[in-house]
Protein backbone atom coordinates (compact mmCIF):
# COMPACT_ATOMS: atom_id res chain seq x y z
CA UNK A 1 0.00 0.00 0.00
CA UNK A 2 2.92 2.28 -0.12
CA UNK A 3 3.12 4.79 -2.75
CA UNK A 4 6.00 5.20 -4.89
CA UNK A 5 7.75 8.19 -6.41
CA UNK A 6 5.32 9.39 -8.73
CA UNK A 7 6.26 12.98 -8.87
CA UNK A 8 2.94 14.38 -7.31
CA UNK A 9 2.81 16.95 -4.30
CA UNK A 10 1.34 14.75 -2.24
CA UNK A 11 2.20 11.06 -1.24
CA UNK A 12 1.52 8.73 1.31
CA UNK A 13 4.36 6.59 2.37
CA UNK A 14 2.50 4.68 5.08
CA UNK A 15 1.85 0.87 5.12
CA UNK A 16 -1.11 -1.15 6.66
CA UNK A 17 1.76 -3.40 8.12
CA UNK A 18 3.03 -0.70 9.78
CA UNK A 19 -0.20 1.15 10.62
CA UNK A 20 -1.98 -2.98 12.13
CA UNK A 21 -0.30 -2.89 15.49
CA UNK A 22 -1.45 0.54 16.11
CA UNK A 23 -5.28 -0.32 15.06
CA UNK A 24 -5.21 -3.57 16.98
CA UNK A 25 -4.23 -1.71 20.12
CA UNK A 26 -6.47 0.80 19.63
CA UNK A 27 -9.17 -1.76 19.31
CA UNK A 28 -8.25 -3.30 22.37
CA UNK A 29 -7.88 -0.56 24.59
CA UNK A 30 -11.49 0.77 23.30
CA UNK A 31 -12.73 -2.29 23.87
CA UNK A 32 -11.33 -2.62 27.79
CA UNK A 33 -12.24 0.91 28.65
CA UNK A 34 -15.59 0.65 26.99
CA UNK A 35 -15.10 3.12 24.08
CA UNK A 36 -13.43 6.17 26.19
CA UNK A 37 -10.21 5.57 24.60
CA UNK A 38 -11.55 6.12 21.18
CA UNK A 39 -10.58 9.66 21.41
CA UNK A 40 -6.96 8.69 22.01
CA UNK A 41 -7.16 6.31 19.50
CA UNK A 42 -8.31 8.92 16.72
CA UNK A 43 -5.75 11.20 17.99
CA UNK A 44 -2.77 8.04 17.64
CA UNK A 45 -3.96 7.27 13.96
CA UNK A 46 -3.72 10.57 13.32
CA UNK A 47 -0.44 11.45 14.03
CA UNK A 48 0.74 8.22 11.95
CA UNK A 49 -1.53 9.04 8.97
CA UNK A 50 -0.15 12.69 9.06
CA UNK A 51 3.05 11.91 9.83
CA UNK A 52 3.40 9.21 6.75
CA UNK A 53 1.76 12.13 4.31
CA UNK A 54 4.32 14.45 2.42
CA UNK A 55 3.83 17.44 0.91
CA UNK A 56 6.67 18.24 -1.65
CA UNK A 57 8.86 15.86 0.50
CA UNK A 58 8.20 17.16 4.08
CA UNK A 59 5.74 15.74 6.19
CA UNK A 60 2.82 16.75 7.80
CA UNK A 61 2.16 16.51 11.50
CA UNK A 62 -0.43 16.75 13.72
CA UNK A 63 -0.64 17.78 17.10
CA UNK A 64 -4.08 17.43 18.54
CA UNK A 65 -4.42 15.27 21.83
CA UNK A 66 -7.03 12.62 22.75
CA UNK A 67 -7.85 14.76 25.89
CA UNK A 68 -8.87 17.52 23.17
CA UNK A 69 -11.30 15.33 21.59
CA UNK A 70 -12.76 14.14 24.63
CA UNK A 71 -13.36 17.19 26.52
CA UNK A 72 -14.94 18.39 22.96
CA UNK A 73 -17.45 15.74 23.32
CA UNK A 74 -18.21 15.64 27.33
CA UNK A 75 -18.93 19.59 26.45
CA UNK A 76 -21.28 18.18 23.14
CA UNK A 77 -23.13 15.76 25.61
CA UNK A 78 -23.74 18.28 28.63
CA UNK A 79 -24.57 21.29 26.10
CA UNK A 80 -26.62 19.74 23.25
CA UNK A 81 -27.91 16.35 24.36
CA UNK A 82 -29.31 17.46 27.72
CA UNK A 83 -31.56 19.79 26.22
CA UNK A 84 -32.60 17.49 23.64
CA UNK A 85 -33.71 14.78 26.28
CA UNK A 86 -35.92 18.15 28.25
CA UNK A 87 -37.22 18.76 24.66
CA UNK A 88 -38.37 15.27 24.41
CA UNK A 89 -40.63 15.73 27.69
CA UNK A 90 -41.81 19.20 26.97
CA UNK A 91 -43.06 17.88 23.62
CA UNK A 92 -44.96 14.85 25.04
CA UNK A 93 -46.60 17.11 27.61
CA UNK A 94 -47.67 19.78 25.07
CA UNK A 95 -49.14 16.42 22.97
CA UNK A 96 -50.97 15.44 26.29
CA UNK A 97 -52.76 18.56 26.55
CA UNK A 98 -53.82 19.03 22.75
CA UNK A 99 -51.42 21.57 22.18
CA UNK A 100 -50.34 20.09 19.28
CA UNK A 101 -49.84 23.67 17.14
CA UNK A 102 -47.10 24.41 19.61
CA UNK A 103 -45.77 20.94 19.42
CA UNK A 104 -45.34 21.13 15.80
CA UNK A 105 -43.75 24.91 16.14
CA UNK A 106 -41.25 23.69 18.95
CA UNK A 107 -40.29 20.61 17.14
CA UNK A 108 -40.05 22.76 13.57
CA UNK A 109 -37.44 25.23 15.82
CA UNK A 110 -35.81 22.35 17.27
CA UNK A 111 -35.14 20.95 13.71
CA UNK A 112 -34.08 24.46 12.31
CA UNK A 113 -31.61 24.38 15.34
CA UNK A 114 -29.95 21.25 14.95
CA UNK A 115 -29.63 21.79 11.64
CA UNK A 116 -27.77 25.29 12.70
CA UNK A 117 -25.21 23.30 15.02
CA UNK A 118 -24.64 20.71 11.75
CA UNK A 119 -23.33 23.37 9.97
CA UNK A 120 -21.41 25.15 13.33
CA UNK A 121 -19.60 21.49 13.62
CA UNK A 122 -18.83 20.94 10.22
CA UNK A 123 -17.08 24.35 10.35
CA UNK A 124 -15.22 24.39 13.88
CA UNK A 125 -14.25 20.22 12.89
CA UNK A 126 -12.55 21.45 10.42
CA UNK A 127 -10.87 24.70 12.01
CA UNK A 128 -9.62 22.79 14.61
CA UNK A 129 -7.85 20.31 12.49
CA UNK A 130 -6.34 23.15 10.08
CA UNK A 131 -4.84 24.25 13.82
CA UNK A 132 -3.10 20.73 14.51
CA UNK A 133 -2.04 20.20 11.21
CA UNK A 134 1.76 21.42 10.96
CA UNK A 135 3.73 21.27 8.02
CA UNK A 136 7.18 23.25 7.62
CA UNK A 137 6.19 24.08 11.35
CA UNK A 138 3.10 26.33 10.15
CA UNK A 139 -0.17 25.75 11.22
CA UNK A 140 -3.43 26.90 9.69
CA UNK A 141 -6.73 27.85 11.72
CA UNK A 142 -9.16 30.95 11.68
CA UNK A 143 -10.03 33.52 13.37
CA UNK A 144 -13.91 33.08 12.69
CA UNK A 145 -15.57 31.27 15.55
CA UNK A 146 -18.27 30.04 12.97
CA UNK A 147 -21.49 31.52 14.20
CA UNK A 148 -22.24 33.23 10.93
CA UNK A 149 -21.49 30.44 8.72
CA UNK A 150 -23.64 28.40 10.67
CA UNK A 151 -26.24 31.14 9.62
CA UNK A 152 -25.56 30.48 6.17
CA UNK A 153 -25.12 27.06 6.36
CA UNK A 154 -29.18 27.45 7.89
CA UNK A 155 -30.72 29.28 5.17
CA UNK A 156 -28.56 27.93 2.34
CA UNK A 157 -29.35 23.98 3.35
CA UNK A 158 -33.00 25.34 3.53
CA UNK A 159 -32.81 26.86 -0.29
CA UNK A 160 -31.44 23.62 -1.28
CA UNK A 161 -34.11 21.58 -0.14
CA UNK A 162 -36.88 23.89 -1.84
CA UNK A 163 -38.27 22.73 -5.00
CA UNK A 164 -38.36 19.02 -3.67
CA UNK A 165 -33.91 19.46 -3.65
CA UNK A 166 -33.28 20.39 -6.78
CA UNK A 167 -30.90 23.04 -5.32
CA UNK A 168 -28.89 20.93 -3.34
CA UNK A 169 -25.56 21.45 -5.24
CA UNK A 170 -26.03 24.84 -5.22
CA UNK A 171 -26.31 24.49 -1.67
CA UNK A 172 -23.18 21.91 -1.78
CA UNK A 173 -21.02 24.08 -3.31
CA UNK A 174 -21.64 27.43 -2.27
CA UNK A 175 -21.36 26.24 1.51
CA UNK A 176 -18.11 24.22 0.68
CA UNK A 177 -16.75 28.14 -0.60
CA UNK A 178 -18.35 29.41 2.04
CA UNK A 179 -16.54 27.16 4.86
CA UNK A 180 -12.80 27.45 2.82
CA UNK A 181 -12.71 31.17 2.65
CA UNK A 182 -13.26 31.79 6.45
CA UNK A 183 -10.08 29.35 6.61
CA UNK A 184 -6.40 29.94 6.36
CA UNK A 185 -2.67 27.97 6.53
CA UNK A 186 0.26 30.08 7.81
CA UNK A 187 -0.04 33.86 6.49
CA UNK A 188 -2.54 32.65 3.40
CA UNK A 189 -6.31 32.63 3.24
CA UNK A 190 -8.13 29.96 1.47
CA UNK A 191 -10.41 31.05 -1.76
CA UNK A 192 -12.83 28.38 -2.89
CA UNK A 193 -14.89 29.35 -6.29
CA UNK A 194 -17.09 25.73 -6.68
CA UNK A 195 -19.34 26.30 -9.09
CA UNK A 196 -22.57 23.72 -9.20
CA UNK A 197 -23.28 23.99 -13.11
CA UNK A 198 -20.80 21.14 -13.84
CA UNK A 199 -22.77 18.85 -11.89
CA UNK A 200 -26.13 19.35 -11.84
CA UNK A 201 -26.42 16.89 -14.58
CA UNK A 202 -25.41 14.45 -12.68
CA UNK A 203 -27.62 15.51 -9.73
CA UNK A 204 -30.52 15.48 -12.06
CA UNK A 205 -30.01 12.20 -13.10
CA UNK A 206 -29.88 10.65 -9.60
CA UNK A 207 -32.99 13.05 -8.63
CA UNK A 208 -35.05 12.05 -11.81
CA UNK A 209 -34.51 8.21 -11.67
CA UNK A 210 -37.15 7.55 -8.80
CA UNK A 211 -39.73 9.46 -10.34
CA UNK A 212 -38.89 7.46 -14.12
CA UNK A 213 -38.93 4.02 -12.31
CA UNK A 214 -42.10 4.76 -10.71
CA UNK A 215 -43.84 5.73 -13.78
CA UNK A 216 -42.61 2.90 -15.65
CA UNK A 217 -43.88 1.04 -12.72
CA UNK A 218 -47.45 2.59 -12.24
CA UNK A 219 -48.01 2.06 -16.47
CA UNK A 220 -46.52 -1.73 -16.17
CA UNK A 221 -48.74 -2.53 -13.60
CA UNK A 222 -51.79 -0.32 -15.42
CA UNK A 223 -51.11 -2.12 -18.65
CA UNK A 224 -51.27 -5.36 -16.95
CA UNK A 225 -55.24 -4.42 -15.26
CA UNK A 226 -56.01 -3.24 -18.66
CA UNK A 227 -55.37 -6.15 -20.57
CA UNK A 228 -56.55 -9.42 -18.00
CA UNK A 229 -58.00 -7.43 -15.12
CA UNK A 230 -55.25 -8.00 -12.80
CA UNK A 231 -51.87 -7.61 -12.05
CA UNK A 232 -49.72 -11.29 -13.16
CA UNK A 233 -47.43 -12.83 -11.36
CA UNK A 234 -44.76 -12.14 -14.03
CA UNK A 235 -45.85 -8.57 -14.40
CA UNK A 236 -45.14 -8.30 -9.96
CA UNK A 237 -42.10 -10.02 -10.22
CA UNK A 238 -40.65 -7.56 -13.14
CA UNK A 239 -42.05 -4.97 -11.15
CA UNK A 240 -40.05 -6.15 -7.91
CA UNK A 241 -36.90 -6.44 -9.73
CA UNK A 242 -37.47 -3.03 -11.29
CA UNK A 243 -37.18 -2.01 -8.27
CA UNK A 244 -34.14 -3.57 -7.23
CA UNK A 245 -32.42 -1.88 -9.91
CA UNK A 246 -33.76 1.59 -9.60
CA UNK A 247 -32.99 1.07 -5.88
CA UNK A 248 -29.13 -0.15 -6.49
CA UNK A 249 -28.84 1.92 -9.84
CA UNK A 250 -29.45 5.07 -7.20
CA UNK A 251 -26.68 4.06 -5.25
CA UNK A 252 -24.30 4.26 -8.14
CA UNK A 253 -25.22 7.83 -9.38
CA UNK A 254 -24.94 8.81 -5.79
CA UNK A 255 -21.11 8.18 -6.30
CA UNK A 256 -20.96 9.60 -9.87
CA UNK A 257 -22.56 12.91 -8.31
CA UNK A 258 -20.43 13.00 -5.29
CA UNK A 259 -17.15 12.20 -7.45
CA UNK A 260 -17.80 15.09 -9.40
CA UNK A 261 -18.54 17.00 -6.60
CA UNK A 262 -15.19 16.20 -5.28
CA UNK A 263 -13.35 16.61 -7.98
CA UNK A 264 -15.02 20.45 -8.67
CA UNK A 265 -14.85 21.47 -4.92
CA UNK A 266 -11.19 20.55 -4.49
CA UNK A 267 -10.31 21.96 -7.97
CA UNK A 268 -11.04 25.51 -7.12
CA UNK A 269 -9.49 25.89 -4.09
CA UNK A 270 -6.54 27.98 -4.26
CA UNK A 271 -4.12 29.08 -1.23
CA UNK A 272 -1.77 31.84 -2.30
CA UNK A 273 -0.54 30.27 -5.80
CA UNK A 274 -1.06 27.20 -5.14
CA UNK A 275 -3.97 25.75 -6.78
CA UNK A 276 -5.21 21.51 -6.26
CA UNK A 277 -6.78 19.04 -8.03
CA UNK A 278 -8.79 15.78 -6.95
CA UNK A 279 -8.33 12.97 -9.53
CA UNK A 280 -10.38 10.22 -8.02
CA UNK A 281 -13.23 9.61 -10.34
CA UNK A 282 -16.22 7.08 -10.28
CA UNK A 283 -14.98 3.92 -10.70
CA UNK A 284 -12.01 4.51 -7.98
CA UNK A 285 -14.96 5.29 -5.18
CA UNK A 286 -16.54 2.24 -6.26
CA UNK A 287 -13.24 0.58 -5.81
CA UNK A 288 -12.40 1.40 -2.49
CA UNK A 289 -16.09 1.10 -1.29
CA UNK A 290 -16.14 -2.54 -2.96
CA UNK A 291 -12.88 -3.07 -1.10
CA UNK A 292 -13.99 -2.08 2.35
CA UNK A 293 -16.79 -4.23 2.35
CA UNK A 294 -14.77 -7.25 0.88
CA UNK A 295 -12.19 -6.42 3.90
CA UNK A 296 -14.89 -6.27 6.66
CA UNK A 297 -16.70 -9.57 5.27
CA UNK A 298 -13.58 -11.26 4.79
CA UNK A 299 -12.54 -10.15 8.74
CA UNK A 300 -15.56 -11.13 10.08
CA UNK A 301 -15.78 -7.35 10.95
CA UNK A 302 -12.52 -6.82 12.33
CA UNK A 303 -11.28 -5.34 9.15
CA UNK A 304 -13.70 -1.86 10.55
CA UNK A 305 -10.39 -0.59 12.40
CA UNK A 306 -8.34 -0.47 8.80
CA UNK A 307 -11.21 1.85 7.34
CA UNK A 308 -9.71 5.32 8.38
CA UNK A 309 -6.01 4.41 7.16
CA UNK A 310 -8.19 3.05 3.44
CA UNK A 311 -10.01 6.02 3.15
CA UNK A 312 -6.76 8.56 3.97
CA UNK A 313 -4.47 6.75 1.80
CA UNK A 314 -6.96 6.62 -0.98
CA UNK A 315 -7.58 10.56 -0.51
CA UNK A 316 -3.84 11.39 -0.59
CA UNK A 317 -3.22 9.43 -3.73
CA UNK A 318 -5.88 11.30 -5.44
CA UNK A 319 -4.36 14.47 -4.50
CA UNK A 320 -2.33 17.17 -6.97
CA UNK A 321 -1.18 20.90 -6.38
CA UNK A 322 -0.11 22.83 -8.95
CA UNK A 323 1.91 26.07 -8.57
CA UNK A 324 4.48 28.01 -6.46
CA UNK A 325 5.24 27.75 -3.40
CA UNK A 326 6.19 30.80 -1.84
CA UNK A 327 7.77 29.65 1.41
CA UNK A 328 9.35 33.26 2.47
CA UNK A 329 5.98 35.12 2.64
CA UNK A 330 5.04 31.83 4.64
CA UNK A 331 4.93 32.79 7.75
CA UNK A 332 3.58 30.89 11.22
CA UNK A 333 -0.50 31.61 11.53
CA UNK A 334 -1.36 33.88 13.91
CA UNK A 335 -5.18 32.84 14.28
CA UNK A 336 -6.70 31.33 17.46
CA UNK A 337 -5.82 27.81 18.36
CA UNK A 338 -9.56 26.26 19.61
CA UNK A 339 -9.13 24.60 22.88
CA UNK A 340 -11.52 21.23 22.30
CA UNK A 341 -11.26 18.95 19.58
CA UNK A 342 -14.76 17.52 16.85
CA UNK A 343 -17.12 16.82 19.80
CA UNK A 344 -20.10 18.39 18.08
CA UNK A 345 -19.45 16.73 15.15
CA UNK A 346 -18.72 13.78 16.52
CA UNK A 347 -22.06 13.70 17.97
CA UNK A 348 -23.60 13.48 14.79
CA UNK A 349 -21.57 10.52 13.48
CA UNK A 350 -19.86 12.69 10.69
CA UNK A 351 -16.59 11.06 9.55
CA UNK A 352 -14.31 13.20 7.47
CA UNK A 353 -10.49 12.08 5.72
Amino acid sequence: MADGDDGSAFRFNGTWREFAPIAFTNLLLIIVTLGIYRFWAKARERRYLWSRTEFIRDPLEWTGTGLELFVGFVLVVALLFVPLIILQFVLQGLMVRGHSGGAILLMLLAYAALIYLYGLARYRALRYRLSRTFWHGIRGGSDDQGWGYALTSLWKTAVGAFIFGFLIPWSMTSLWNDRWSRLSFGSHAFTANASWRPIIGRFLLFYLLPVVGCVGGIAAIGGSIAGGGSPSPAAIGMLILGAFAVYFSMGIIAIVYYAAFLREAIGALVLNKIGFTFTARTMDWIKLILGHIGLVIVTIGVGLIFIGYRNWSFFIRHMEASGEVELASLTQSTTEKPGQGEGLLDAFDVGAF
